[in-house]
């Protein structure tokens, strides 16, 4: 661990920062050492044609809510990016909130692997995923991924 583990208010200043992210609205519901739930907030801008909540929604929240709970483990100066993801979706949701838990299961010195699930408020499991994380290599340049 490079610093010790984050505060809510911490985590909360990662998501404000993370300027892609704002469209979303992600808030930190909850944390514990390896594992984050993030709230997404219905917002019907994000509705795919149809009127379901879109899969990119699901997967974005998927990978920052695992990015989180590497911060969880690792501290947030460490910089780790997403290198696999695999989603199954499993149900729609519509016009409700969503909520997305990850959890690291194996935390690596240069990969982290981990899944995550969402889940609506009133219809259940939505989506199951699996995420490999890596240690981002100190170039000076920025990442564009959220993890």
């Amino acid at each position: 661990m490079t610093d010790p583990s984050p505060t809510l208010a911490e985590l909360a200043e990662v998501l404000e920062r993370t300027a892609f992210l704002k469209p979303y609205g992600f808030r930190v519901e909850s944390f514990a050492p390896g594992a984050c739930t993030l709230r997404v907030p219905f917002n019907a801008a994000l509705e795919r044609p149809g009127g379901i909540v879109s899969g990119m929604t699901l997967m974005g929240a998927a990978d920052v809510a695992m990015w989180l709970a590497i911060m969880t483990r690792r501290g947030t100066r460490e910089h780790w990016v997403t290198s696999d993801m695999k989603t199954a979706f499993l149900r729609s949701a519509r016009e409700e909130d969503v909520l997305c838990t990850a959890s690291v299961l194996k935390p690596g010195k240069r990969s982290i692997y981990g899944t995550a699930e969402c889940r609506g408020l009133t219809s259940g499991l939505l989506a199951h995923h699996v995420l490999t994380y890596v240690k981002a290599e100190a170039s000076g340049g920025r990442h564009g991924q959220s993890g």
